[in-house]
């Protein structure tokens, strides 16, 4: 039986990660363009880091994912930090984690994913940076496909940045795909006339 202490500082940890739902990423702001949540870009790496592991056969999956969830787990406290705010307030977040860790029974788990994210030598955390980078590139390709003109250039940099292979393979397709390619299809007849047939039976909607 765990103690009340452990229950009642899960339950803080519950309300204080919904914080970042509430959190916006200010790198947007620089763009002139979109918006997204701490929570959104958490959701999101975590996703693309769990799709690269699966091209890392090495990796440790479940490691990679956990490793993405809480890579920014500290904004909700000190809010994002977009590269010109990193150069004054970056050790602000590395101490909101510090803090977090000391709040939490798995405390130590996350101080430990988050430093070893921050290092970027291992395997895992090079694939949760490239996942962190791709989502990244994602929401600029977005904002390029509605016509921000800044977005392309700064998805040229965000590229750069890329360090595994399938992370780089897959950054380029995604610099030169239209986002909207995985459900928008003007070729597709379906698509056109909206008639779709019945999959078992063969008979017309």
């Amino acid at each position: 039986m765990k103690s009340n202490k452990t229950y009642n500082q899960i339950a803080d940890f519950i309300y204080e990660t919904g914080i970042h739902a509430k959190t916006p990423r200010s790198g947007l702001w620089f763009l002139g363009s979109g918006n997204q949540s701490v929570a959104e870009h958490l959701f999101h790496t975590a996703m693309i880091a769990y799709a690269l592991a699966y091209l890392e056969p090495k990796a440790d999956k479940n490691k990679v994912v956990l490793m993405a969830l809480v890579h920014d787990i500290g904004e909700g406290r000190v809010s994002d930090h977009n590269y010109v705010h990193q150069r004054y307030g970056r050790l602000a977040e590395e101490k909101a984690v510090e803090d977090i860790a000391k709040e939490v029974p798995f405390g130590g788990e996350i101080k430990k994913l988050f430093k070893e994210e921050r290092a970027r030598t291992t395997l895992e955390a090079k694939i949760v940076k490239d996942a962190d980078q791709l989502e990244w590139i994602a929401t600029l390709r977005i904002e390029e496909a509605k016509g921000n003109t800044k977005a392309h250039g700064w998805i040229k940099v965000s590229f750069k940045r890329l360090k595994t292979s399938a992370g780089k393979k897959i950054g380029k397709i995604l610099t030169n795909k239209h986002p909207d390619a995985w459900w928008f299809n003007v070729k597709d007849k379906w698509f056109v006339d909206r008639k779709q047939k019945d999959r078992k039976w063969g008979k017309k909607k």
